[in-house]
This record gives structure tokens, C-alpha cells and sequence, in this order.
């Protein structure tokens, strides 16, 4: 009742290449129903305490996971930044295996504004990094501080780290522009070997018209691209995969009231959007 089909010709308006991605190896990449059969994505589904099921969302913690791990940042001695980190499992699964974590989030006058804390989306500090208690909480308090940040007005003074995340965070920053100039600046962040990986949303039905303002905003393949750009003139490495899956699954569109499951890709607003995920690598 509440989904739809894509035809092939319409998914994969954007160019595909030989192969499918994969969580075996991820670059820059999407959301695709491969990825969930992979041993990976089951693996780190039982890292954050989750049965694993066909979500874009629970996707995008097993690949930001997987991303970091393959790097060799999820180590003791290695420091990490989360962006906009609410109640996510993301960093207390890092600090667990040692790393030193840096969690941020809106102030909460400026979260209660914008709805995050109505939705339980939101953390006011550290505790809320690990309702899940997956980090044992003497280490949990030895490798994890906490600070507000706005992500469009990142401080000057919060240092570099090894690596910095985001789970579908910076589409929700008022613009493509800011988005992008969101995506700079964290990487300007990255010491020399450091990797970064966030999560947003792709626009799957255009890469002319969007949502290009507002509290969402759907990025296009052009954007992403515009991206890359910048971080290659910075000396950044991005390498992207723009397959968008031929499964069955991958055709399948998920309409309002989203599902629990099965949710690969969804109607927002006129358009059909997955999750994408970015991998940035500063070279040493």
C-alpha cells in the first residue's frame, strides 16, 4: 500500500560502473540491497546491538563502521569527531575499541527549535551516546567528551583527529551550499592519513532539479561531484561508485509512513532518494 516501483531506466539515470559496491570494500558509494547479505553488515549490526533488516539507516552505522575500521582508526591512540552524533551507537562503539571520541550536537534551545529533542534525536551531552551501554562505562568516561557545535559554524579551536563522522546529518543544514561548505571544513580537520565518512541523502530521480533548501535537502550526483572537486584541489583522495543497485529491493520505493523495513529508497517530496555515503582520505 505504502511502496512503489522505479523502473531500471529511471534508477539508474546515473551512470553505473562494472561493479556493484560493496561494504567488502567501500568508497564513496550508495545504499544498495547487496550490501546487506554481506557478512560485514551483519557483523557490525550485532556491534550496536540491532537485528539486521533492509534499512538505509541501519546502513549507514554498518558502512560509517566498516569505513573506519578497514582505515585502522578504531584503535587506541587514535582520536575521532562525530557530528550531530544525538543517541546514535557510533561513538561508544569507537571509544569501546579505544579510540578517543569528540561527540557534538546542537545546543538544546536550538535543537528544541528544530525539532531534534521532540524526536528523540538529539543528545544534551555525553550519557546519551551510550543508552545502548555498548561502550563499559569506565572506558566509555575515559575516551568520550562532549561539546555543542553547530555544524555551520564548526569552532576553530576543536583540534584535528585521525578521523570524523556524520549519519545523515548535513542535509539537514539549511542548503546544498552549506552542505558542501560543511563537508570542507571537516576536512580541513583530518591529520595527515586521516579518513573521514559521512552519510546524507542522493537524489535518485534528477541531477537537475531538488530540494536545495530547507530543513532537508537532497544532494544531486553534480553536488557530490562539485565536492570532490574542492577536496582534490586540497589534496584530498575520493574515490565514488555510482551504482544504484539491480536487485529487486533497489527498484523498490518506500512512501509516507516510511516502513520499518524494506526502505532502501524513499519518496521526499517529487523526488526518490537513498543514502549515499562519502569517504574522504587525507594522504599522509
Amino acid at each position: 500500500m505504502f511502496a512503489q516501483t522505479i523502473s531500471p531506466v529511471d534508477v539508474t539515470r546515473l551512470p553505473a560502473p562494472s561493479s556493484t559496491p560493496t561494504l567488502t570494500d567501500p568508497v564513496s558509494q550508495s545504499c544498495t540491497a547487496s550490501q546487506f547479505h554481506e557478512e560485514a553488515y551483519a557483523y557490525w549490526c550485532e556491534q550496536i546491538g540491532e537485528e539486521p533488516r533492509n534499512h538505509r539507516k541501519q546502513w549507514e552505522f554498518c558502512y560509517i563502521a566498516q569505513a573506519l575500521s578497514l582505515a585502522g582508526v578504531l584503535t587506541p591512540g587514535r582520536s575521532g569527531l562525530g557530528f550531530g552524533v544525538g543517541t546514535e551507537p557510533l561513538g561508544a562503539l569507537f571509544a569501546a575499541r579505544g579510540a578517543k571520541i569528540v561527540g557534538t550536537d546542537l545546543e538544546p534551545e536550538q535543537a528544541r527549535t528544530d525539532g531534534w529533542i521532540d524526536t528523540h534525536q538529539h543528545s544534551s551531552g555525553k550519557e546519551g551516546m551510550n543508552e545502548r551501554g555498548i561502550c563499559p562505562a569506565h572506558r566509555f568516561d575515559r575516551n568520550v567528551s562532549f561539546r555543542f557545535v553547530d555544524m555551520n559554524h564548526i569552532p576553530q579551536d576543536i583540534g584535528e583527529f585521525d578521523f570524523c563522522w556524520s549519519a545523515c546529518a548535513f542535509e539537514h543544514l539549511g542548503s546544498i551550499r552549506n552542505g558542501h561548505d560543511f563537508i570542507i571544513n571537516t576536512a580541513k580537520l583530518l591529520k595527515p592519513g586521516g579518513i573521514g565518512v559521512h552519510t546524507t541523502e542522493l537524489n535518485c530521480s534528477s541531477n537537475n532539479e531538488t530540494l536545495s533548501s530547507g530543513s532537508t535537502v537532497i544532494f544531486r550526483k553534480r553536488d557530490f561531484q562539485a565536492m570532490i572537486a574542492d577536496l582534490t584541489r586540497m589534496g584530498l583522495k575520493v574515490t565514488v561508485n555510482w551504482d544504484l543497485g539491480d536487485q529487486p529491493l533497489d527498484y523498490h520505493i518506500d512512501l509516507p509512513p516510511y516502513s520499518h523495513d524494506n526502505h532502501l529508497k524513499m519518496q521526499l517530496d517529487r523526488w526518490v532518494s537513498t543514502s549515499f555515503g562519502l569517504v574522504i582520505r587525507r594522504p599522509f
